[in-house]
């Protein structure tokens, strides 16, 4: 959250030459939307030190505004005080608000507490929905839910006048209801958040909202799967193609939610289910995809066994069901690469490299994916489709890949 809090208006008071506070603010302000916060700062000083109107109060806020920025946390909170205690209508609690942000991004809450505070006692409309959501937000990171209820409502009953901070207020607020399980809460909050959209729509509030409906989605799709657990009978004239769906469709918007573990016991649900039509749909839509190799006829002439699965599909199923597919994408690109990175090493030996060289690369090559779950099983197919090849002559070195 930035601790620069609107834009300095026109003030009053005169220099003896001429020159107004109001003057040299609109100096300061160009000056330091250009970057030059230095010499901002310096035309700052100078207009705050007109005695009081609002040429002193906007010239001291927008001081403490520069000195944050060039990182100057004391100073900066040293003119926000000063500006507090002119008691300006507008910079008075426009100080506040900067200073009660600023005590937030340096971890002080309970100084940004006093200065929220501070923006309610003075009043001023226009700055009391954002206090109210910063002590609701407080409150919140203390636990202190029934305090910050009290302040939500603050911003509520003061939204008309700063919808800006209303909706985001909302979308705040929602997102916390969400994560405490309150959808329905969290609904009334985009409701609310909605009503006070003046430039479009907000797209935290959209956020929130289709989280919402994602929430209401995973609700209906797992009663219908509960209602089969409880009522077999009541569901068992439904078409297994609709009750498959309804298992993909859950788990899938759980792995959307973040909850892989949640995702993997659907599926898992799904594929080993009673009924072994609804169970096939199930493992059908789970396998969706699945490279189908084509099997190569034995050296007997016999015809390849079409039903055996390739030994990396029981991986691969499970990292569908656990939204980790791109986990293993990596996994094998990067073996992969530092497979081909050692037995390229042979290579760059040149052409006189020996026999038994070449076959300590492979070997060497082969161990890459020890570290990895598939490993094993990728090893185990290589010592096997070895044998095969050799006609059981060739032989792995002992306790191979484990040791060198």
């Amino acid at each position: 959250m930035t601790a620069t809090v609107g834009g300095p208006a026109h003030g009053a008071g005169e220099e003896p030459g001429g020159e107004t506070a109001g003057d040299l603010c609109d100096q300061a302000r160009d000056l330091a939307n250009g970057g030059h916060l230095k010499r901002a700062a310096r035309l700052y000083e100078k207009a705050a030190r007109h005695d009081g109107g609002a040429g002193q109060a906007r010239a001291l806020f927008g001081l403490a505004v520069v000195r944050f920025d060039l990182g100057d946390v004391e100073g900066a909170r040293e003119a926000d005080t000063r500006a507090i205690e002119t008691g300006h209508r507008e910079y008075a609690p426009r100080a506040a608000h900067h200073l009660a942000l600023c005590r937030e991004e340096t971890e002080d809450p309970e100084g940004a507490r006093v200065a929220w505070r501070t923006v309610l006692e003075l009043g001023n409309e226009r700055y009391l929905a954002a206090a109210h959501h910063g002590l609701a937000r407080l409150a919140e990171s203390e636990g202190d839910l029934a305090e910050a209820a009290r302040h939500w409502e603050g911003v509520e009953r003061h939204a008309d006048a700063d919808p800006d901070t209303a909706v985001t207020a909302a979308a705040d607020h929602g997102r916390r209801l969400l994560a405490r399980g309150d959808t329905e809460g969290a609904a009334r909050q985009v409701k609310r958040g909605r009503a006070q959209e003046t430039q479009g729509r907000d797209a935290s509030l959209g956020l929130v909202s289709a989280a919402v409906h994602l929430e209401r989605a995973i609700v209906e799709l797992g009663g219908v799967l509960d209602d089969e657990e409880r009522d077999p009978e009541a569901t068992r004239l439904q078409a297994p193609e609709d009750r498959a769906a309804i298992v993909e469709l859950l788990a899938r918007l759980l792995a959307l939610r973040g909850d892989p573990g949640a995702a993997r016991e659907v599926w898992t649900r799904g594929v080993e289910h009673r009924d072994v039509e609804l169970a096939a749909g199930v493992q059908d839509r789970l396998r969706r995809g699945f490279l189908t190799p084509e099997l190569a006829a034995p050296d007997d002439g016999t015809e390849p066994d079409a039903a055996a699965e390739p030994w990396w599909d029981g991986y691969v199923a499970a990292a569908v069901a656990d939204d980790s597919l791109p986990l293993l994408t990596g996994e094998l690109f990067l073996a992969l690469t530092q497979m081909h990175a050692h037995l390229g090493s042979v290579h760059a030996a040149g052409s006189a490299t020996p026999v038994d060289a070449l076959w300590a690369a492979v070997l060497s090559g082969l161990r890459v994916p020890s570290d990895y779950a598939w490993g094993a099983s990728l090893h185990a197919d290589f010592a096997d489709r070895l044998s095969q090849a050799s006609g059981g002559h060739a032989v792995l070195p002992e306790n191979w890949p484990d040791e060198p």
